[in-house]
């Protein structure tokens, strides 16, 4: 698509969509008697003599009107657009552009119109300014990524809405992951809230590659705080930590501070209590938070505290889980039976499995008490088996109502698991005797409502009362597995 402006001929603002010779020497002739910066002129542009009868060779009003796009011929104001040596004087008729915008109507014909023979707009960029002309005097349209920002606000300065929803159009077909956070800090400044919706719908979606563009340690504290505050993005929170220290780094470097722990604090101000330190696993927050100098030594403590000892201490950060997952949420169960009963001496229940294709486990489906409704404190985990490495876990409790029922006990985030290795679901329980799932499969096959076949093969390490509960795909739609777990899943 050609850039906004692609009709002009740079500073003399002589008509370059027409190929007559005697049109041009009629502009450059006005040209030069006008005061203000000194306009060029093609050398081929000869012939003094204003063009006769050039209406005739137009034969719609939009071909004479397109004619007199940036053309000196019957002009009756001059712009001059932009600074210093990059300012351009740009001619224009007063009755085109106030038939086009309601700011140019109250410019030239308001109760405070200017009597000025040339208007000055060192704000605007001539190319933006150009592609607005050409848009009122032939609505068509001339933007191109290096112009649609500076057109956009143009637009938007002089009031014309309809090239201001061409900006828009095209920005939104361009949107991808690595431009999000650029375009989002841009209509955040425009005041346009549709591409605002649609590039925070793009970071939710791919948060991992939007937070590693280059755009994103540019936005400002503002656009920061929009997006830490979303419950729907889709990455581990410590990930997130690191890309907000990068953002505070960039920070100190724009605000020339040196880059300490103590400066970083400062910058990042009120997006810090943002970050859901307690949404990381106890080896996350040691690893990272803990050792960046950015809380204070009473917040690590009380962090560390809230991961490892019950009751939790309050802490001043979120811990409600960021919800990414999207679609229908299932349950596999491999069990065929439920039996009584069930007893806790501190030992975890433990189900070793594996799938033929790339899930994430949302959560476990959990027997509760045999003796009617209790509360439970539950400890659950998913481990890599080989590795010995905990990839999630979540220290919380549950109410059962007595039935033989599983009941759902969820990890703070999604953990993603690959196709074909060995991983162990535990479950670590406090309370009474409970029911447990007799008779269970080895092999469990769920055929998704577009075809698609998940199979989960499991190994039971002791007898168990847990039944894990999973969501496949790249969060799209949904399941459960499980006398141990029902595990849910979303393809």
């Amino acid at each position: 698509m050609a850039t906004a402006g692609g009709g002009g001929t740079g500073a003399g603002g002589v008509a370059s969509n027409h190929s007559d010779p005697a049109a041009c020497g009629s502009s450059a002739a006005q040209a030069a008697a006008a005061p203000g910066p000194p306009a060029s002129s093609p050398a081929h542009c000869l012939h003094r003599e204003p063009m006769y009868n050039w209406q005739a060779t137009k034969s719609s009003l939009k071909e004479r009107f397109a004619f007199l796009f940036n053309n000196e011929l019957l002009s009756d104001v001059r712009f001059i657009v932009g600074k210093g040596r990059q300012a351009q004087r740009i001619p224009a008729h007063k009755f085109v552009l106030a038939a086009g915008s309601a700011v140019f109507d109250a410019m030239f014909n308001g109760g405070m119109a200017t009597t000025s023979a040339e208007i000055e707009l060192p704000d605007v960029e001539p190319s933006a300014f150009l592609a607005l002309l050409r848009f009122l005097y032939s609505d068509e349209v001339h933007i191109g990524p290096e112009t649609v920002m500076t057109t956009l606000y143009t637009a938007k300065k002089y009031a014309v809405p309809a090239l201001e929803s061409h900006c828009v159009e095209f920005l939104t077909k361009h949107l991808r992951a690595d431009n999000a956070f650029m375009l989002l800090t841009q209509a955040r400044l425009f005041d346009e809230p549709q591409l605002a919706s649609l590039c925070l719908d793009t970071i939710d979606k791919s948060t991992g590659d939007a937070i590693n563009a280059e755009g994103f340690t540019d936005i400002d504290l503002d656009t920061l705080c929009a997006v830490l505050e979303r419950d729907t993005l889709s990455i581990r929170e410590n990930r997130l930590f690191g890309a907000v220290v990068r953002w505070a780094e960039a920070e100190c470097y724009r605000q020339q501070l040196p880059s300490t722990s103590e400066n970083k604090q400062k910058v990042l101000g009120k997006a810090l209590p943002l970050i859901r330190f307690p949404l990381m696993t106890v080896e996350e927050f040691a690893a990272g938070p803990a050792q960046s100098g950015i809380l204070f030594d009473r917040e690590v403590v009380n962090l560390f505290l809230h991961f490892t000892v019950n009751p939790k201490p309050r802490v001043e950060y979120i811990d409600r889980p960021r919800c990414c997952l999207r679609g229908e949420e299932c349950s596999i169960n491999r069990f065929q039976q439920v039996e009584s009963r069930w007893g806790y001496s501190g030992t975890s229940d433990r189900i070793r499995f594996n799938v033929n294709r790339r899930i994430c486990i949302v959560g476990f489906g959990l027997y509760g008490s045999i003796h009617g409704p209790t509360d439970y404190q539950v400890n659950i985990q998913i481990m890599e088996s080989d590795k010995r490495i905990t990839l999630g876990q979540n220290d919380t409790g549950f109410s059962c109502d007595g039935t033989a029922t599983t009941f759902r006990v969820m990890f703070k985030e999604p953990i993603e698991i690959l196709p074909n290795v060995s991983y162990t679901a535990c479950a670590t329980l406090k309370g009474p005797d409970s029911h447990y799932g007799t008779k269970g499969l080895k092999k469990v096959t769920q055929e998704s409502v577009t075809g698609t076949k998940t199979t989960f093969s499991s190994s039971v390490l002791p007898e168990t009362t847990m039944a894990p509960q999973w969501r496949t795909g790249r969060y799209q739609k949904s399941y459960t597995i499980p006398k141990t777990p029902i595990i849910k899943t979303l393809h």
